[in-house]
Formats: structure tokens, C-alpha cells, sequence
């Protein structure tokens, strides 16, 4: 029986190499651009992945509190903006009153000023009651040009406002810009996060969403705590509402009543002690007191990363309440989870 074998191949020469050459490159080249499994980014581990998905939420969040202290400005300029406008306004309704004011002496002088003062003495009757009269125009004239003074004065006023109105125009306009970046960048953020995990398993989903970033959304409102401890009634208050927000989702931006970030939530629970703070992590900072890690009292504010943009409630115990990120509800969590930035003592 015969043997069947395969015709041995031979090599092209000439230009049938050449053909073949270009044929195999521009194959090549389609193949690259593409797409398909041979040539996809290469697989990320879930390790890798979680690492990826937790630089892009820090990223976010310190984009959040840019724009938290961007949100915060605006509403200062444009609220500045509203007051100099209303003042305008008052201003501008004295303008007129005093308008037609000045126009009654202009139309007395008018009707009393075509004839010569001594004309109509010698006209006059009763030469003692034109003099009471010619008393009285003198200090017409003088009330008119107080009046003529008064109207300068008040357009002078009218016109700083005006240009006062016109920076703090332009200051808010800068505002919303920077606003309006801040939340390109977050939300650029926050879909490349949301790509990654989406090539996760359920499980190592799960798994992620659950790992180091403390109790999660379980631990909820009902979670058993006994009486609040802290330093103060006010300190106990600011803690009482941390407790009273768990599992609320955080939302970039929010500062409660069904929502938060990290800085919206310490805002809104010292709040509700009575006590204002400003709205961002590195302006919360500066408020109290600063104390040290080993002087820790529930109530405190801890916070965290090099550039002040995480904050949490603290509880004691080395534990804290905060607003992780989005899709990490209220919490508790060690703080020891985060690199340590520092503390205060509000009150």
C-alpha cells in the first residue's frame, strides 16, 4: 500500500515571496486592530484588580472633596452675588424717590425764578410777606442742592455695586468650571472602577466588597452598642447619629439626611450636636483641637492618606464610623485600615 504523503513545501522566491510577505504583514496588522482574546489587555488577578479599584476610588474621592470645597465657594460667590444685586435694588428705588424729589424743587424754581427778586419786591403788596417768601425759596435752593448731592452720591454708590456684582459674577463663573471639572473627573473615576469589578466573579465580587473596608452594610442600624460613650453630651450626640447612619449608601457630594460621603457624614453628626464644621476633610482638619492617635476619644475626628481626603467618626476602641466609597455603605472600620493622617477634637 502506497504511502500518502504530505507534497513538501517550498519556499517562495522572487516575487512570489514578495507578495506572500506583504500578505502575511497586512494579515498581521488586522489581526492587532482588532479585537478578540489573542490580543486583549492582559488578565488582571482579583488582587490586581482590587488594587486598581481602590486607587481609583481614593482618586475619586479626593476629586469629591475638591469639589466639595468647589460646591462651597460657589454657593458663597453666588450667595454674595444675590446680596450685592438685592442692594442694588434698594439703592436704585432711593435713586429714584430722590429723583423725583430733586424734580419738584426743579419745577418750583422753574415756576419762581423768571422774574428778578427785586421786581417782585416792588411788586409786591406786602413787602414783609414777600421777604418771608424769599426766605423760604433760599432755603428751597439749599434743600435742592443737597438733594442734587445726594442723588451723585447715590449713582456713585449704585455703580460699585454694580461692578462688585460683575467680580462676583466672574468668580462664580470660575466656580462652577472648577465644579464642573471635578465632577468629570469623579465620574470618570467611578466607571473605570465600575468597568474593573465588573470583571470580577460574583464571588470575588463579593469578596472584594466585604474585604478590609470593615463591617459592611450587615451591621446596620440595629447593631447592638449599649449607651454612647464620649468625653461630652455634645461628643456623645455627634456618635449617637454616626450609629444612626449605618448602612446608609454613600453618595459623592451628599451630606445626608439618606446619604453621605466621608466628610458629609461627620458634618451632618456633629451637626446634629449643635456644632458646625466646615465641609471638607482638609478644612475639618483645622477645627479643635489636634490630638494624637494614643489620645483618641469617641467623637474625634480621624483622618487619613497624606492628602487629608478620607475622615471618619471615631467610637473607640480603634474603631470608627465612616463613609467608605460608593457601593460601601455606612460602616464601622478598624482605623488602622488606612494610613493614618492625624486627628482633632472638635469639642
Amino acid at each position: 500500500m502506497a504511502a500518502h504523503r504530505k507534497p513538501k513545501q517550498r519556499p517562495y522566491t522572487g516575487p512570489a515571496a514578495r507578495t506572500a510577505a506583504t500578505l502575511a504583514f497586512a494579515g498581521a496588522a488586522t489581526a492587532a486592530a482588532l479585537p478578540g482574546p489573542a490580543h486583549a489587555d492582559p488578565q488582571r488577578t482579583p488582587a490586581q484588580v482590587k488594587s486598581e479599584v481602590d486607587r481609583l476610588y481614593h482618586d475619586a474621592e479626593v476629586a469629591t472633596e475638591q469639589y466639595n470645597g468647589a460646591k462651597e465657594k460657589a454657593t458663597a460667590a453666588e450667595g454674595a452675588l444675590d446680596a450685592l444685586r438685592d442692594e442694588a435694588a434698594r439703592r436704585t428705588e432711593r435713586l429714584n424717590a430722590s429723583r423725583e424729589a430733586l424734580g419738584s424743587f426743579a419745577a418750583a424754581q422753574y415756576r419762581t425764578g423768571g422774574i428778578d427778586t427785586s421786581v417782585q419786591l416792588a411788586l409786591s403788596s406786602d413787602p414783609d410777606q414777600y421777604l418771608e417768601r424769599a426766605a423760604y425759596l433760599d432755603r428751597i435752593g439749599d434743600r435742592q442742592a443737597a438733594a442734587l448731592d445726594k442723588v451723585r452720591h447715590q449713582v456713585a454708590q449704585i455703580a460699585t455695586l454694580r461692578a462688585q456684582a460683575k467680580g462676583k459674577q466672574a468668580a462664580l463663573a470660575a466656580r462652577q468650571a472648577e465644579l464642573k471639572k471635578h465632577r468629570a473627573t469623579i465620574t470618570a473615576k467611578l466607571a473605570e472602577a465600575q468597568r474593573l469589578l465588573a470583571r470580577l466573579s460574583p464571588p470575588e465580587r463579593t469578596a472584594y466588597e466585604d474585604s478590609d473596608h470593615g463591617s459592611p452594610g450587615r451591621a446596620d442600624r440595629s447593631t447592638a452598642r449599649g449607651p454612647v460613650r464620649a468625653p461630652n453630651a455634645r461628643a456623645a450626640a455627634a456618635v449617637a447619629f454616626a450609629y444612626g447612619a449605618l448602612g446608609k449608601p454613600y453618595v459623592w457630594g451628599a451630606t445626608g439626611p439618606s446619604s453621605f460621603d466621608c466628610s458629609g457624614l461627620t458634618q451632618a453628626a456633629w451637626r446634629s450636636a449643635g456644632v458646625s464644621l466646615p465641609r471638607t476633610t482638609y478644612t475639618q482638619i483645622n477645627v479643635g483641637r489636634r490630638v494624637s492617635r494614643s489620645e483618641l476619644a469617641p467623637g474625634d475626628l480621624v483622618f487619613f492618606f497624606s492628602g487629608i481626603s478620607h475622615v471618619g467618626l471615631y467610637i473607640g476602641n480603634g474603631q470608627m464610623i465612616h463613609a467608605p466609597r460608593p457601593g460601601a455603605p455606612v460602616r464601622i472600620a478598624p482605623i488602622d485600615q488606612m494610613p493614618f493622617a492625624g486627628a482633632t477634637r472638635v469639642a
